[in-house]
């Protein structure tokens, strides 16, 4: 007997891309869009756009975007840009708090309601070829007090902040895009450094976190991203006790890309991920989708992470009035 309920807890754990198959995956329940600036060619068009795509949607989505300033932001077809994190923090407090003003602001009005930003990474590679100037700082603490500047004026502009990448890109000398990256440091340096700004935001009711493709040797021996790992998720989850939505990555990336959808979505849910982003709504995806709704019904134990994650969902919709 098909599960139905199951068919709705599962699409809740995707947020995709525009394409082909957005449509029919927004009838069907999914969890939410994301957009990249190949989508927004005029302010009234996005604008149009999001509703359109709310309107299709069975269940109210997040509507999200990577928006940080700098080289990474969205909407720069449709406006003069922002300074990166790096930058917009150099110039001082009050100057990063304004930015973050006006960005939220601007996300309101297009209707995104969650935003991939800030980065919570600590930039302690001079030759990071993925992260560099979109931290904050090279220095922990600074990166902390980024983070909660930035993610507090999101809020109080009604946008969900999500800070990235977990356990922390900062060391990398690789791009996750095009490969798995390897940290080889201590745990207690790992710790002190890379971790301490998700740690810190944990307990300052930080409500998404997403999980980087990249190995980081303290947690795992062999050769697995973090955002697949039992172990690195499992500290996030359990040792620093984080409650809130863990999501991944793009789940393209070549840094996970090798394990196949299926297999790197599995190995995901099983982890401790809640959500999963695909940058394109293709036929492989609504594939991958389907299968793992076979899979959970015939799995208790799936069956049972798949719940939690639905609730944990839920629950950040809910507290942002979005359902």
């Amino acid at each position: 007997m098909y599960d139905y309920f199951m068919e709705k807890f599962v699409w809740q754990m995707f947020i995709l891309g525009t394409g082909e198959y957005l449509s029919e995956a927004l009838n069907k329940g999914l969890g939410g869009v994301i957009y990249f600036a190949r989508d927004i060619n005029t302010k009234n068009q996005f604008i149009d756009l999001i509703k359109s795509h709310k309107q299709q949607a069975l269940v109210p989505p997040f509507l999200s975007i990577d928006q940080e300033g700098g080289r990474v932001e969205r909407t720069k077809n449709i406006h003069a840009g922002y300074l990166s994190q790096r930058e917009a923090f150099k110039k001082g407090e009050d100057f990063l708090s304004g930015q973050a003003d006006k960005i939220g602001k601007e996300l309101k009005e297009y209707g995104i309601n969650l935003n991939f930003a800030p980065c919570a990474d600590v930039n302690t590679n001079p030759d990071n070829p993925i992260i560099g100037e979109r931290a904050f700082s090279d220095n922990t603490e600074d990166v902390i007090k980024g983070t909660k500047i930035v993610s507090e004026k999101l809020r109080k502009n009604g946008i969900i902040p999500c800070i990235k990448h977990y356990p922390g890109h900062g060391d990398a000398d690789k791009d996750s895009h095009l490969t798995l990256p390897e940290i080889d440091l201590p745990f207690d340096k790992m710790l002190e450094t890379h971790i301490k700004p998700f740690k810190i935001m944990s307990e300052n009711n930080i409500e998404m976190i997403m999980a980087a493709h990249l190995h980081c040797s303290c947690f795992d021996k062999e050769i697995i991203p973090s955002s697949l790992s039992k172990n690195a998720i499992g500290y996030l989850r359990n040792t620093i006790g984080f409650d809130g939505v863990i999501i991944s990555d793009d789940m393209v990336m070549k840094g996970v890309q090798g394990y196949g959808s299926f297999d790197a979505v599995m190995m995901g849910i099983e982890a401790g991920l809640d959500m999963f982003i695909y940058r394109d709504a293709d036929k492989e995806i609504i594939e991958t989708v389907e299968q793992v709704i076979k899979t959970a019904e015939k799995d208790s134990y799936i069956k049972s992470k798949i719940k939690k994650s639905y609730d944990r969902i839920l629950s950040l919709k809910q507290k942002y009035n979005l359902i």
